[in-house]
């Protein structure tokens, strides 16, 4: 079983230095509100790919008060033996470093090789209700667990948008326009062919897992990229469909203000699979529930697919479930054969996990 064995924070927003030694059991993190117990979940969650957690800004990450360098580093067990993955920024920068078993990174992808991540947060209790941008922001978050390059194209696509949509406003020269799309069109095909095929894989897993009443199941889809719902069956097809179309758009996208068209505009639909309902007509404890047994399912995919099953980092996870779902869910992630984080202000909700789990206090950016 692959696990954090050791964790030291240093300047890391309310932490100016912390460390814990950890066996594979879970890690059960209480304390009041404001103690530093997300900020611990959002060090770990920068051992991924991606901006954490928060989604903040790498400079914001500092202790108040230092320098404005900040780090964190874990060691990872598995079964090739312990493996040390580091990460920090360093004012004027203007990004991250990343270095593993001492040596320089060359992508931030290559800590993907040795752990993957997925949590949820308080924040996502609104995602079936929320703008769509929210939900796409999720379905992403969910790819690149599977696929770490994913990042990587949503980021690219979005910059070469960005530049389409100042060309535009400038009236820029049509050829630059040209280039211009032509990068994003092949961006658009692989952040569109990498969502596609994780669903199809997600959804058939959770169709094996039907009967099982411990969390609801959910039907995904995404909207479709075209109101004529068109769908080139191949990459290249829809990066030719993808240029055409915009090319002939420049005009209204001119007076819009921006893009109209592609895999930025597309929703992330979910619905409840025993109830035949849309996630966003379902009780807040049933959207609670749906999300929970989503990530459940995304964490087995991922082991099975990689081989690597996620480390889960959940966040105030056990204040809204009753007592018979808190024990469905820490059954669940037993059976996941992974390490989990959680948070909680109340110690009493994790008594259930017994010897599973180690308790640690947090106050005031102290651990004990």
């Amino acid at each position: 079983m692959r696990f954090i064995s050791r964790l030291r924070l240093s300047h890391f927003r309310n932490y100016q230095s912390a460390a814990l030694d950890l066996d594979a059991r879970h890690l059960v993190l209480v304390g009041p509100n404001g103690a530093g117990k997300t900020n611990l979940l959002e060090a770990i969650s920068l051992l991924g790919p991606d901006r954490g957690l928060r989604r903040a800004p790498f400079e914001d990450l500092a202790a108040i008060g230092s320098d404005g360098a900040w780090a964190v580093a874990a060691t990872i067990e598995n079964d090739d033996g312990p493996t040390d993955i580091g990460t920090g920024g360093t004012p004027g920068e203007g990004g991250r470093r990343v270095r593993i078993n001492g040596a320089n990174a060359r992508t931030v992808e290559e800590m993907s090789d040795y752990l993957r991540l997925l949590w949820l947060t308080p924040s996502m209790d609104g995602l079936f209700t929320g703008p769509a941008s929210d939900r796409r922001r999720f379905l992403d978050r969910l790819v690149t667990v599977l696929i770490p390059g994913h990042s990587s194209s949503v980021s690219d696509f979005e910059k070469s948008m960005r530049q389409r949509n100042k060309l535009l406003d400038d009236d820029g020269d049509p050829r630059w326009l040209s280039a211009i799309e032509a990068q994003m069109a092949e961006h658009a095909a692989a952040m569109h062919f990498a969502r596609a095929d994780s669903l199809l894989h997600l959804q058939a897993l959770i169709e094996e897992s039907l009967d099982d009443g411990s969390f609801p199941a959910a039907r995904l889809a995404l909207t479709p990229l075209f109101e004529d719902a068109h769908e080139p069956a191949s990459s290249t097809a829809l990066e030719t469909d993808l240029k055409a179309r915009w090319a002939e758009s420049r005009r209204q996208d001119r007076a819009a203000g921006r893009t109209l068209l592609g895999p930025h505009r597309v929703d992330f639909e979910v619905v409840h699979a025993q109830k035949g309902m849309p996630a966003a007509l379902g009780s807040t404890g049933e959207q609670k529930a749906l999300l929970v047994g989503l990530i459940l399912a995304h964490a087995r995919l991922v082991g099975r697919m990689t081989g690597i099953v996620p480390f889960l980092l959940l966040d105030e996870i056990a204040a809204h479930l009753d007592p018979a779902r808190r024990e469905a869910l820490f059954t669940a992630l037993d059976g996941l054969g992974t390490q989990c984080f959680m948070t909680g202000t109340d110690p009493m909700l994790f008594e259930a996990l017994g010897k599973r789990a180690q308790v640690i206090s947090v106050r005031d950016g102290r651990l004990s």
